[in-house]
């Protein structure tokens, strides 16, 4: 079975925020690294986000430039990349606007049921190496997981990610229990494990960084 390329996408605060503790989602990025989210999204078989982040920021995982959705259909592929969510409870506002825009949905969940099997695909799971083995064998060969923290945290905690892209945005958010990348926990090699730094890009004042974790950085 082939697994897919696992790209973890996140944009963070120079003091590591990924939000402020608004009700609103707090704009990180600029309108050019939004557009380069977007270019990776259409290049994404699929996309996926926790249930935390459909219900805080009533994400829809969509690609939103017409030309590439219309090089996805002339490429031979849906219009939009499955969209894909995760939930240990199941209990996922049906209103919210995932459910009802874009092609097709697909939940994973730890519960027997959820509130949405009228909606999507639903299927049960215990370790996040089962979501990837299944992915690929739906034909997945790039997925693009857009958080929020505990999901990035899984992922690299299982050392299923193979590609991680973060946008520093130049602020700082300065509160202490607003979000973070990811949570405390024991990751594959610990702190004195360095990943290789495949590049760094400039997007407007954003600074790009793309890091592969499966590979470790020798020390200088």
């Amino acid at each position: 079975m082939t697994r897919p390329h696992v790209l973890l996408s996140v944009a963070v605060s120079l003091d590591g925020h990924i939000d402020d503790r608004g009700t609103e989602r707090f704009p990180l990025s600029n309108a050019e690294d939004f557009d380069h989210v977007d270019r990776l999204r259409a290049e994404s078989d699929a996309i996926l986000a926790g249930a935390e982040t459909l219900r805080r920021d009533n994400a829809r995982l969509l690609v939103y430039s017409d030309e590439r959705r219309a090089q996805r259909t002339a490429d031979g592929k849906p219009e939009f990349p499955l969209r894909v969510t995760v939930t240990r409870s199941g209990q996922l506002d049906p209103e919210l606007r995932f459910w009802h825009c874009g092609g097709d949905r697909l939940v994973y969940t730890r519960s027997a049921g959820t509130t949405v099997d009228h909606l999507a695909e639903t299927k049960t799971f215990s370790e996040f190496s089962e979501i990837v083995d299944d992915l690929g064998a739906r034909g997945v060969r790039k997925l693009m997981v857009e958080g929020g923290t505990s999901i990035h945290t899984a992922f690299l905690q299982a050392g299923l990610a193979d590609e991680i892209r973060v946008a520093v945005a130049p602020m700082l958010i300065g509160q202490a229990t607003a979000p973070r990348f990811v949570n405390p926990a024991e990751f594959p090699g610990g702190p004195a494990r360095r990943f290789h730094l495949e590049d760094v890009t400039k997007v407007g004042d954003v600074a790009v960084l793309r890091y592969f974790p499966k590979v470790t950085s020798e020390r200088a």
